[in-house]
């Protein structure tokens, strides 16, 4: 009988620690595995010479310039920094004798990350140095060394951040006076065997700690993981192979071909924008991706993963040399550009119109340089899924979805792991989320494991996609993740694993399973809900960009079809939408990054709307070129140009009009109030500024009584409180009262907003416990008609901010607006502003991206109370039988409906990872907008575009602009929309890749079928429906209708709609 006891299954915590001692870098290091590792070492000189050169204050020299530098020589020791800085180092490298034979790698570890090129100025590999959890230091310097090898020179393009830039913790604000210091700088030849017997152990002890204990191969593990370092002597390296040899049978056994199958895929997910600026994510990726095609080289199996159309153009502009690799390698299938769209974009803040330019700028991008379009919408990282989003993915070219963040839901479990996804239309997207509940995965035994376990519809199919490598940062995987895939691939107790394209795994998921069930409407995501609100500045420049654009492209478009000689700017609009795209990033515009972060993207934004201001002005010049003036001062009247769809008659601020025919000036701003009445939609009416009086029923303000401001017009009658509060909002037409009895609206309160721990991210289910409503310290009247009737409105908030808000009635509508000055300065606190209204609903309704979605207004389950905020994009309504109120924005995001209370959040003040978010002077505008009738009999989309696009403005000749032979009417209306008012017309743009051709996107709106018809004064002689990259679908059948442009007939075309359908047509126009 053997004297030794056993103590693998009496005592098998102790055999695990042993195991876990015998791996770790610490303590034991120099008689443990990391004995072994190297055969042999050397640093210093002669071997190791070492230079350095440090760049100017946070500047990025490239190569040519940087090689060219005086360097100093450096050693193991010396400190690169301050943080953003940047420092090469010339490393000449000479192979001893004792490495001959063997191959050869550089250890090279500044603390921090590092790019190393050859001395030729060939981007080589990227290192991360100084994190243990994502090391990678090394360099392969030679195959087989030999008695003839020459002197390598090396330089190394050191960045002074980590892989998650210069926080003092993991989302805190970057410390600008870090330092960081080069621990490692040396020649080495490895052990093969040892790193083998290295990736092994690791692998037999996440399978003890991963599978069931009743599983006997869970103890076969844990015994030969025992028995094996039983074998290792560190003073013997032949025991190395003993140890191997001990465990080869246990990985000689193979798994079934039942098992579950693991399709894995690299991928190194770079967020473009977060912890670090956009010009250092553009070194991000080039030393990812260097390091990975290097693998690619090794591992011919091996598959890598990258999205954003936007990192891919910036390797081909910065990296020429390197993008032509990643091209060749895209060709042999290892190299995989996904996901279609610009960049991994925010899905709730975006418009409908900019998610379709992600896709057409991505996809477009793709198709031209690597001959591929992406079916697989790739977005693992961002803070909720619009429920339109199925139908855009399907009408881009993709047909499948992959996420994982809803993993991170911080109430409900998501109940689906491999589903089909719905949208409002009833469009379809086969989804998969990652059961190992992470995309940078470090291919270990327990993230395979939890592939199976994990997997919540295992019943349906038996695969799962497994997303590896470092990522956020970059980095991507390593070459021991691919070693322990390699030994996992089919290992008897874990599910198979291999390389695969993740389109292989859809598209076989797809054939091959057995009913996935569905999942209907938008994936709310029960965490991050702060991203509604953090970074108002970001927010608003957003909104005013896409729709400026959009004004744009609809007036060059009819410019380019209407007005001889004018040259639509397609080249320069699409350089505005990368940018608006660019900086939907889905760290950038929900407000999570840091603050260099913003200081790139203001100016971004201000080149932006001058360069559209600019173009919009050409495109009504070229219009109305021949009845313009230069200035509002030499203007007799004033042309309204109206691009909406439906016709408007409303007071519109007309600033730097001086005209004595002027009824009314704002006493806010000094602009001169005028009514613009009946402006067609698509079209252009003009006032008479000597004959601007209004022929209407005027608007009176008055203070009753109890000291409140009373604003009352045709149809409404409002009274302001002198706490600043809505106390009464009379409906005249429907007789009643609109604010609940004895409750109030335009309440502000400040609430405290401190997160358990993603302080820009979140606003938690606590936060409304603890605030305090704020009251007015003043309540004036301003304005006092006859077009306009205002109050201005001051509350103090907290020590150091305050509010000045200005509400205004106009006399020609029910709309009452509010439009606010904010100085804010605070630490961690919420602004927000509620109604209370006397109507009841479970349901509130909030505009999404080409549509609605509904939410319950009570908390009955977790599910309901999970979305205490909500996002939408230009309103939220609340409606009963025969009534409602809408709550309109300009620049708001975040909503709250409880009851019959609704909320909107207008900012924050969280101190990471931007310490100054926020800090400043906002404006903003919100209103209140009465209606009869449920939503769906509203017309409350078309008030809320009213709300947010404002009739362009042109000053002219009244007489000339008068004339039959300049009638805005002629020369504007190139487009109408009838027959459904539930149909909007969104976009007109001229077509990507064909001159003659104008593009024209509609959707239904409300919920219900459509039947529109689209009207045309050009000469179009064929009309198509395509998909969002301007693809055909069908042809539309054109009739004649009103007379052309060009002096033939003009068209029309009968185009029915689903609910929440987007359809976009093509028209081509004889020229």
């Amino acid at each position: 009988m053997d004297a030794s006891m056993s103590s693998v299954q009496k005592h098998p915590s102790i055999t695990k620690q042993r195991i876990e001692t015998f791996l770790q870098d610490g303590q034991w290091k120099d008689v443990n595995i990391h004995s072994a590792l190297y055969d042999v070492r050397f640093s210093g000189e002669p071997h190791v010479k070492m230079e350095a050169w440090a760049a100017p204050e946070q500047s990025r020299p490239a190569f040519d310039y940087a090689a060219q530098q005086s360097f100093s020589a450096i050693e193991v020791g010396h400190t690169f920094g301050t943080s953003w800085t940047t420092h090469w180092v010339r490393v000449t490298l000479s192979i001893p004798k004792e490495m001959e034979g063997h191959q050869v790698r550089f250890l090279f570890d500044p603390g921090c990350e590092a790019m190393v090129w050859s001395s030729k100025g060939e981007p080589l590999q990227g290192i991360t140095g100084g994190d243990k959890s994502c090391l990678h230091v090394d360099h392969i310097l030679t195959n087989k060394a030999t008695s003839e090898s020459k002197e390598h020179v090396l330089y190394y393009e050191v960045a002074c951040n980590r892989l998650f830039g210069n926080g003092t913790f993991i989302i805190g604000p970057p410390d600008p006076s870090l330092k960081y210091t080069l621990s490692q700088a040396e020649l080495v030849v490895m052990n093969r065997a040892a790193w083998a017997l290295f990736s092994e152990l690791g692998i037999l002890l996440d399978m003890y700690n991963t599978l069931p204990k009743s599983s006997p191969r869970a103890w076969e593990a844990l015994y030969v993981a025992n028995a094996m370092i039983n074998m290792f002597d560190p003073e013997d390296k032949k025991s190395i192979d003993a140890a191997l040899k001990t465990g080869s049978e246990f990985f000689a056994k193979r798994g079934g071909g039942s098992n579950h199958q693991v399709f894995a895929i690299g991928n190194c997910h770079i967020d473009t924008a977060w912890l670090w600026p956009y010009d250092e994510t553009k070194r991000k990726i080039a030393r990812s991706w260097s390091t990975q095609m290097d693998y690619m080289d090794r591992y011919p199996d091996y598959k890598f993963a990258a999205s954003q159309a936007q990192q891919f153009e910036w390797l081909r502009i910065l990296y020429p040399v390197l993008f032509k690799r990643v091209q060749e390698k895209v060709k042999t299938g290892q190299f995989i550009p996904i996901g279609g769209t610009w960049v991994e974009m925010d899905c709730n803040i975006p418009s409908g119109e900019s998610l379709v330019r992600q896709f057409l700028l991505g996809q477009r991008f793709f198709e031209k340089h690597f001959n591929v379009r992406s079916n697989v919408f790739w977005l693992p990282d961002t803070f909720g899924y619009s429920p339109q989003l199925p139908q855009i993915v399907r009408l881009a070219g993709a047909k499948y979805f992959f996420t994982q963040k809803l993993s991170w839901n911080n109430i409900n479990v998501f109940p689906h792991t491999t589903f089909r996804w719905i949208g409002l239309d009833g469009s379809h997207v086969l989804t998969h989320m990652a059961p190992a509940n992470t995309y940078t995965a470090t291919a270990v035994a327990r993230e395979i494991v939890e592939s199976v376990g994990r997997h919540k519809d295992i019943a349906y199919t038996n695969e799962s996609l497994y997303l590896y490598g470092n990522g956020d940062g970059g980095g991507g995987p390593l070459e021991g993740m691919l070693e322990r895939l390699d030994i996992m691939k089919d290992l008897d107790g874990l599910p198979r694993v291999k390389h695969a394209d993740p389109s292989d795994f859809y598209e076989h998921v797809d054939k091959t399973n057995k009913g996935l069930v569905n999942w209907k409407g938008e994936l709310y995501l029960e965490f991050h809900r702060g991203t509604y609100t953090s970074q108002a500045k970001t927010k608003k420049f957003n909104r005013q960009s896409e729709l400026l654009l959009r004004d744009v492209e609809m007036l060059s478009a009819i410019a380019k079809n209407g007005a001889f000689g004018f040259k639509y700017p397609a080249g320069e609009l699409e350089r505005l939408w990368r940018i608006v795209c660019l900086n939907q990033f889905h760290d950038v515009i929900p407000g999570t990054s840091i603050e260099m972060v913003y200081k790139d993207t203001d100016p971004m934004y201000e080149d932006v709307l001058s360069s559209a201001v600019a173009m919009k002005q050409s495109a009504l010049v070229a219009l109305f070129n021949n009845v313009s003036v230069d200035s509002s001062d030499a203007a007799t009247g004033m042309m309204f140009v109206n691009t909406t769809a439906w016709p408007r008659t409303e007071v519109a601020a007309v600033p730097g009009l001086g005209h004595e025919g002027v009824q009314q000036f704002s006493k806010q701003d000094g602009s001169a109030l005028v009514v613009a009445t009946s402006v067609p939609g698509l079209g252009a009416s003009v006032v008479d500024l000597n004959d601007a009086n209004m022929d209407a029923v005027p608007v009176s303000v008055f203070t009753d009584n109890r000291g409140s401001v009373v604003l009352e017009n045709l149809y409404i009658v409002a009274k302001i409180s002198r706490h600043g509060h809505l106390v009464s909002l009379w409906d005249k037409s429907s007789e009643r009262e609109v604010v609940a009895e004895g409750q109030k609206g335009n309440v502000f309160y400040l609430q405290e907003d401190t997160p358990i721990l993603w302080d820009a991210w979140d606003i938690e289910v606590y936060s409304d416990e603890k605030k305090k409503a704020l009251a007015a310290s003043s309540v004036v009247v301003v304005d006092e008609g006859p077009l306009v009737a205002s109050v201005c409105i001051e509350v103090p908030i907290g020590k150091q901010s305050k509010l000045r808000q200005w509400v205004s009635l106009s006399a020609l509508s029910p709309r009452l607006d509010f439009a606010s000055d904010v100085d804010w300065h605070e630490n961690r606190k919420c602004l927000r502003v509620s109604f209370t209204w006397d109507i009841y609903s479970d349901m509130a309704t909030y505009e999404s991206q080409f549509g609605v979605v509904q939410r319950p207004t009570h908390r009955n389950t977790s599910w309901d109370m999970a979305k205490f905020e909500v996002c939408a994009q230009r309103f939220a309504d609340l409606s009963e039988f025969g009534y409602g109120v809408a709550l309109l924005n300009d620049c708001k995001y975040g909503y709250s409906t409880l009851a019959n209370t609704m909320s909107m959040t207008l900012l924050r003040s969280p101190k990471s990872p931007d310490a100054n978010c926020d800090m400043g002077s906002h404006t903003f505008r919100y209103a209140i907008y009465p209606h009869k009738g449920t939503f769906s009999e509203s017309d409350v989309v078309q008030e809320a575009y009213k709300f947010n696009v404002p009739l362009v403005q042109l000053p002219v000749d009244y007489a000339l602009a008068a004339s039959a032979q300049n009638s805005p009417a002629d020369v504007m209306s190139c487009f109408g929309l009838s027959g459904a008012r539930n149909v909007v017309l969104d976009t007109v743009k001229m077509a990507e890749d064909a001159p003659n051709c104008v593009i024209v996107r509609l959707y239904e709106a409300y919920g219900g079928h459509a039947r529109a018809r689209l009207t045309t004064r050009l000469n179009v002689t064929a009309a198509e429906k395509t998909n969002l990259l301007e693809e055909k679908i069908e042809d539309l059948k054109l009739e004649s209708s009103v007379a052309s442009k060009a002096g033939g007939k003009g068209k029309s075309i009968d185009i029915r709609l689903k609910p929440f359908e987007i359809v976009t047509v093509k028209l081509v126009v004889k020229q």
